[in-house]
């Protein structure tokens, strides 16, 4: 049994500043340690299933958050700051499952911890068929394409909450209750890591019943921009429209296609994001 897992940090039980998930802050490399313990706890819970293959995509900030070495599971490291596929670089169908570990919920969410979608800066809402869709929404889009279903995701209940409507019956670990987008309740790091290891093991334990994501093709992403100068050059994408003087539209019957669209804005806008 083969297994993607894709790891952020914002999600990670204890996590609610950025200096506590970027270098070089002093408090970084203590948060780092609590993230390896999650993804690990994952891992485990995959094992006891009966998993024995794994890649672990480090995705978040420049992507090179873990100790490869730390890693359980003999698992494969990716890792590096420049992915064209970004969160979900290295899936393809000969995997049987995805995790997202230690996501966090969407820039539009009412309330999550250190919430964004790609990028804070320029991106200030996301809806695919006119959902709102955090990152584990729009990284469901490549998930489709390969046909593999994501089975779990582990971070705060915003996170959780996102993903459900697009990936029906994941199995969902929630680590704290967001209170505002920089104040969270969160369980103890034991308690967390065991509440993954368990949820793990119960998704694959059922994996005859899950399907692809849920997403009708051909699909439609429309993103919000903070200003309409973001808007106006997130245009300059073939298959990107204009609707109103922030907002854009790009729709494609092929999830992979739209996907590297999406990340194509995110990435020409980055420069004059403020």
């Amino acid at each position: 049994m083969k297994i993607f897992l894709s790891s952020d940090m914002e999600g990670t039980t204890g996590v609610v500043d950025w200096g506590q998930c970027r270098a070089p802050s002093p408090e970084y490399d203590y948060y780092r340690g609590l993230l390896l313990a999650e993804v690990n706890a994952a891992i485990d819970g995959a094992m006891a299933a009966g998993a024995d293959d794994f890649l672990v995509n480090d995705s978040h900030s420049t992507m090179q958050n873990l100790r490869p070495d730390q890693l359980h599971g003999d698992a494969s490291y990716l890792s590096g700051r420049h992915k064209p596929l970004y969160m979900m670089q290295g899936l393809d169908p000969t995997f049987d499952a995805i995790f997202f570990v230690s996501y966090h919920g969407s820039m539009s969410s009412a309330a999550s911890t250190l919430s964004h979608t790609y990028n804070p800066r320029a991106i200030a809402d996301v809806r695919l068929n006119g959902t709102v869709v955090g990152e584990s929404g729009i990284n469901a889009l490549v998930a489709l394409a390969h046909g593999v279903p994501v089975v779990l995701i582990t971070g705060d209940r915003t996170a959780a909450e996102e993903a459900t409507p697009i990936c029906p019956g994941i199995e969902t670990v929630v680590v704290k209750e967001s209170v505002t987008r920089f104040a969270a309740s969160s369980l103890h790091p034991r308690r967390a890591r065991a509440l993954i290891r368990d949820g793990a093991q119960r998704a694959l334990e059922r994996l005859h019943t899950f399907r692809p994501p849920a997403i009708t093709l051909p699909a439609t992403l429309t993103v919000v921009f903070r200003n309409g100068d973001l808007a106006e050059m997130a245009c300059w994408v073939r298959g990107v429209e204009r609707t109103d003087d922030k907002t854009v539209t790009m729709t494609d019957d092929d999830p992979l296609r739209l996907f590297r669209t999406f990340i194509t804005t995110v990435v020409l806008t980055r420069d004059i994001a403020e």
